[in-house]
């Protein structure tokens, strides 16, 4: 790999497994392709020039938490949804909350979470959660009955398009996310429709498909 044409060639099968990867790709997982020993910094390099090749145009090469990815700009959002018009998951302030102190206090066993919301975490608030991928459990606290310590996941910062936890919002962005309260939805004949329920006593209710 020490001609320009080898590191053209290199490029060219980064920017196609890439192009056509479901999921982020890590370096490691990049290495792969290659039977040489390609080096991971190497690698970086080239996806650094790949992105700097997209630059300005519809789509952009972006670094996430687990990998690298091609995505659509932002900007053009709009325009894509008309060709999908579903309504994406919108989640009760209930899980909203729950996600939040798991997000900035982690690790949080139940018991936390319940402190810190001052009110029960029903099952169907953590399963909501744990099915979306968002967070998992990560170890037990050494205390009478061993509770689980949760935390967010990587597929949690893939989907906010984060690298890392330092990169979370300030927690009043994540009111975008949350239902209107009841009264208000109330206003609305479609209203509650897609939602996951606010109550935190939810439990006997079947888990939210996404």
């Amino acid at each position: 790999m020490s001609t320009i044409t080898d590191l053209k060639y290199l490029k060219i099968v980064l920017e196609t497994a890439l192009l056509t990867a479901q999921e982020p790709l890590s370096v490691s997982q990049l290495k792969r392709l290659f039977t040489e020993d390609v080096k991971a910094a190497l690698i970086n390099d080239i996806l650094e020039d790949i992105q700097g090749d997209w630059r300005g145009r519809g789509i952009e090469l972006v670094k996430l938490a687990s990998g690298w990815r091609f995505r659509a700009r932002a900007e053009f959002t709009p325009y894509l949804n008309r060709l999908n018009p579903e309504k994406p998951p919108r989640y009760s302030r209930a899980v909203m909350e729950t996600l939040a102190i798991i997000a900035y206090k982690q690790p949080v066993t139940r018991g936390d979470i319940e402190a810190i919301r001052g009110v029960s975490v029903s099952t169907n608030v953590m399963q909501t959660l744990l099915e979306r991928g968002w967070i998992e459990v990560i170890g037990h606290k050494d205390v009478p009955g061993r509770p689980g310590l949760y935390a967010t996941t990587r597929k949690f910062l893939d989907d906010l398009s984060f690298v890392s936890l330092n990169d979370l919002p300030p927690l009043a962005e994540l009111g975008s996310l949350v239902v209107p309260d009841p009264q208000t939805q109330d206003d609305s004949p479609d209203a509650g429709a897609d939602d996951i329920p606010l109550d935190d006593e939810a439990d006997n209710l079947e888990p939210v498909a996404e």
